[in-house]
């Protein structure tokens, strides 16, 4: 898992993590919100809640974005070098897929916690409907 990390280029797959840190945050700030029953304004609960898959489709967007810059730049390398071997063209297109897997793989998880957040403060919202119609 390191060696990807590195072959992925140490900066943007750094920032990659550090955008799945900062959704977690997001997400258990927010879990913990709604486990707390603070019931304010369930509008701005689900917005906030809304920013946990904003932040999954940037790290997403950001993954596609460098694998479009090491093509850039492994075109360029191939233009200058003139002919290059199938095998190594290969193995470019593969380690610069690494970034757009993780930021999917992020990406997903985003959509998976936001699930799950959701469905908790649709019940708690449910629950406090019934209690206060009592």
């Amino acid at each position: 898992m390191k060696d990807l990390f590195y072959t992925g280029g140490p900066f943007i797959m750094s920032v990659l993590t550090g955008l799945l840190i900062l959704m977690l945050v997001w997400s258990f700030y927010y879990f913990l919100q709604v486990l707390k029953k603070r019931d304010d304004i369930p509008e701005r609960s689900t917005r906030s809640l809304s920013y946990i898959k904003s932040i999954g489709l940037f790290a997403m967007i950001t993954g596609i974005l460098y694998q479009l810059i090491g093509f850039y730049q492994a075109f360029s390398a191939i233009e200058i070098a003139g002919d290059v071997s199938s095998s190594l063209f290969y193995a470019g297109l593969r380690i610069s897929m690494i970034t757009t897997i993780y930021g999917i793989f992020i990406y997903l998880f985003s959509i998976l916690m936001w699930f799950i957040l959701d469905n908790v403060l649709t019940k708690r919202m449910l629950i406090n409907e019934k209690q206060n119609a009592k």
